[in-house]
């Protein structure tokens, strides 16, 4: 199945945590067919000094939408990702995996909504998987 995914981050070496986070991808999730350049932008949903880079791929994945979303969150921790969110507001992070689109599938179940119910409010994934995408 195609899925297209969104990765940021902000913290560390920004280009390097993107690289391993796709090559990890790559080697746990599916086969990488495109990765879109890499994005720098503002924070977005909270204050920080630290600018993001952001990228989108698309992915040929043979995993169901849960072993994939478990599969990016395992990708997290193995970065270095400890948790998603402090109290329900964004922070700072070194390594951020969304599930954008999983083929044309529509998923609803706690922890997992697809498409990813705020991408097209953000332009720090609109315009890498545009870039990806047409």
């Amino acid at each position: 199945m195609i899925s297209y995914l969104s990765l940021g981050t902000n913290l560390g070496d920004r280009r390097t945590n993107l690289l391993r986070a796709i090559d990890l991808l790559d080697e746990r999730a599916g086969r990488v067919l495109r990765c879109s350049s890499f994005v720098e932008t503002e924070p977005s949903g909270f204050v920080s000094e630290h600018m993001f880079l952001n990228a989108c791929i698309a992915l040929d994945t043979p995993l169901s939408p849960r072993e994939l979303l478990c599969a990016t969150q395992e990708i997290e921790r193995l970065l270095g990702r400890t948790e998603k969110t402090a109290g329900h507001e964004y922070k700072d992070r070194l390594i951020d995996i969304d599930i954008l689109t999983y083929g044309d599938d529509t998923i609803d179940i706690p922890g997992l909504h697809i498409p990813h119910p705020r991408m097209h409010e953000r332009d720090f994934v609109m315009i890498p998987l545009r870039e990806i995408t047409t």
